[in-house]
């Protein structure tokens, strides 16, 4: 199993409408997808803005690459997204899942 991970930054005040975005949209979309084994959104207030990252499970790199395109490696951040996000990465990471409980 492979865990991909992406880390993106909101103001306080756009970080429910990115978290609307991605639980009622994009979690859907990855659902359909064969190969696809869940999703986490995790959400940490700091000072000045919002943390979030969004964590998906796959089988193979085949199936992320369905989701992801030719270029797994980069993020998939839809306009939607890209309008309430203050920053996000660009590039993802992936690692292969060797223990789970």
């Amino acid at each position: 199993m492979i865990l991909r991970m992406w880390k993106a930054r909101a103001t306080a005040d756009r970080a429910d409408d990115y978290i609307q975005h991605a639980t009622k949209v994009v979690f859907p979309k990855l659902s359909a997808i064969a190969g696809h084994r869940g999703a986490y959104l995790l959400r940490r207030n700091e000072e000045r803005d919002v943390e979030l990252i969004v964590l998906t499970l796959w089988d193979s790199m085949e199936a992320i690459c369905t989701f992801a395109g030719p270029e797994p490696n980069r993020g998939v951040v839809e306009p939607e997204a890209r309008a309430v996000l203050a920053s996000f990465d660009e590039y993802v990471s992936h690692f292969e899942v060797v223990g789970r409980l």
